[in-house]
């Protein structure tokens, strides 16, 4: 049984991981999609206003967004480090320090499931709503660049759904582990062994 939980909270920790770099390369390719498509519609980016199609601004109404979450998603990632610096991939037993860790990991995993799902839900309702994707492809026909895909605002559910399972496995290898410390507390004090806390 040991065995089995050490190998789980080595692939909850490496999980962790790959879930910041999920976010991180999720906000790359949300704009390049919208950068190859709308970028070119307005010529003056200090006057959206001035956009040859309707709603191509969505561009750059998201910029904030996307670079909070680029900056959030390194954020991730060096939380995901704070698992292995501390050990917790691979520790017999957890301290204070593993908890922090995980807990922290946790919280960063759900805020960022549920901050991301807002502001992509509601950015997908803009362009679906005010972009004019007739215009829009007759002006990039030439290019061969247009599309009217939702791929990359559809796509941050499997995102957002991978984030919130990795904080309930880090949650769920948390209880595991400390059951495990509780009962072979309890199995060395029965034996008369003398164990630290």
């Amino acid at each position: 049984m040991y065995k089995k939980q050490v190998a789980f909270q080595k692939i909850v920790c490496f999980a962790a991981l790959i879930a910041g770099a999920l976010f991180f390369v999720y906000s790359l390719g949300i704009m390049t999609d919208l950068y190859d498509t709308l970028y070119s519609m307005i010529p003056n980016p200090n006057n959206l206003d001035s956009a040859k199609v309707s709603g191509a601004r969505i561009y750059y109404d998201m910029q904030p967004f996307n670079r909070t979450l680029l900056r959030a998603s390194i954020g991730m990632i060096v939380l995901a480090c704070l698992l292995f610096i501390t050990n917790t991939h691979s520790r017999r037993k957890y301290y204070a320090g593993n908890a922090a860790a995980t807990f922290i990991n946790a919280a960063a995993e759900l805020f960022m499931a549920v901050w991301c799902h807002i502001q992509v839900s509601a950015f997908r309702s803009q362009y679906l709503s005010t972009v004019d994707f007739a215009a829009l492809e007759k002006r990039l026909s030439r290019y061969g660049t247009y599309t009217d895909s939702t791929f990359w605002f559809d796509i941050h559910y499997v995102v957002c759904i991978l984030a919130v399972a990795t904080a309930i496995l880090l949650i769920v290898n948390f209880i595991w582990k400390k059951r495990m410390m509780r009962g072979e507390k309890e199995l060395l004090a029965s034996s008369g062994k003398a164990v630290s806390a």
